[in-house]
């Protein structure tokens, strides 16, 4: 027959811990170990100092950077880069990739040209059928990750050369050898107030008489969404489970097959938006549009701070990112160097940025102990 030990009573419960002891989780946190939490801060203040770089280098007679000109060039550039970065750091913190993207910005503003050019669609019933075809796409996507459990940088990487394939040999067979298909009719049905929403530009003034394109209303409303998502909805608590441990997620009920499958939906239905609103700017697309982008989505999305490794990042710091390298393809043009510094340039800011994101991520787990 066991006693029990000395000191304690039989059936009595484990005892807690010793009076007066403190418990880590309800210590308040300073200001600066606050802020290092954010996944953001890196990026913000990669944005401050490359601002600062190219206003200091700006070679314009009247030192345009700090103008609305400059402004609205660099805003533009990262607009379309941001609207499409902000769902891929989603994906990103949800632990996949999505290497189709750039194919399908370009597919489907060739859908676009295709539906109202072609077929003579109404311009309003080709966006709703290219952003459901970019729906349908992502949710293959994701269905075929999920399933098969293959790497969903492999997936995505064969729909993006099925579909540059398709932008390349269909436009060339149904366009009579021209990889360019062009709107020759913009009066139809709809396109006028399509291009409105999508395509045209707003605050013109004296100091800028183009205006600024309505994608950056866009490049807001998509950032602002997604930074909704993540911090004030179960959805976002899901999506860094699922990219932080799938399988501990799933075991406390978090839907990890429906969660990946909206975000590959997510990433495909922004490239969806994006290859609207540039068929609807300029009333044409190109084969090899959109080709390459996607590595500049994720570098946008790295350097906004969300993790290779999954589980940790921002959608602010993601639009972030595509603010930087907007400023860092319209500030090598303002300084006046050779544009092939661009690459050079890129390469830099991901390394640094990825070097301070994870200094700021370590911190951050110290503070937490």
């Amino acid at each position: 027959m066991s006693t029990p030990v000395a000191g304690l009573r039989a059936g009595s419960p484990p005892a807690g811990p010793p009076r007066g002891a403190r418990d880590e989780r309800l210590e308040p946190a300073g200001r600066l170990t606050r802020s290092l939490r954010r996944p953001e801060l890196g990026a913000l203040l990669g944005a401050v100092v490359v601002f600062v770089l190219f206003g200091v280098a700006d070679s314009t007679p009247q030192h345009l950077w700090f103008t609305q000109t400059g402004f609205e060039s660099w805003a533009q550039q990262a607009a379309f880069f941001g609207i499409m970065a902000v769902p891929v750091g989603l994906l990103m913190i949800g632990g996949e990739f999505d290497l189709s993207t750039g194919g399908m910005t370009g597919f489907t503003a060739i859908l676009m040209a295709l539906l109202i050019g072609q077929l003579h669609w109404d311009a309003w019933l080709a966006v709703i059928a290219t952003f459901a075809f970019g729906a349908l796409i992502g949710a293959l996507n994701g269905l075929v990750v999920v399933k098969s459990k293959l790497p969903s940088f492999i997936v995505t990487l064969a729909t993006y050369f099925v579909f540059r394939g398709m932008s390349i040999g269909g436009v060339l067979l149904v366009n009579h050898g021209s990889t360019e298909l062009s709107l020759t009719n913009p009066n139809g049905g709809g396109i006028g107030s399509a291009r409105a929403v999508f395509g045209s530009s707003f605050g013109s003034n004296a100091g800028l008489p183009t205006g600024y394109q309505t994608a950056i209303i866009w490049f807001v409303v998509v950032t602002a969404s997604a930074v909704w998502l993540l911090s004030r909805t179960r959805f976002g608590n899901w999506i860094y489970a699922v990219g932080g441990d799938a399988n501990a997620a799933r075991n406390v009920g978090v839907p990890v097959a429906r969660t990946k499958v909206l975000l590959f939906m997510g990433t495909s239905t922004a490239a969806s938006l994006v290859g609207v609103i540039s068929f609807l700017q300029t009333y044409s697309a190109v084969s090899e549009q959109g080709v390459g982008y996607e590595f500049y989505y994720i570098i946008a999305a790295v350097v906004g701070g969300c993790l290779l490794t999954g589980g940790y990042g921002s959608a602010l710091g993601a639009a972030l990112g595509a603010c930087i390298i907007g400023m860092a393809f319209q500030g090598v043009i303002y300084a006046g160097w050779d544009s092939s510094w661009n690459f050079t340039f890129l390469g830099v800011i991901l390394f640094l940025a990825v070097v301070v994101n994870m200094l700021i991520y370590r911190r951050a787990n110290r503070a937490r102990r």
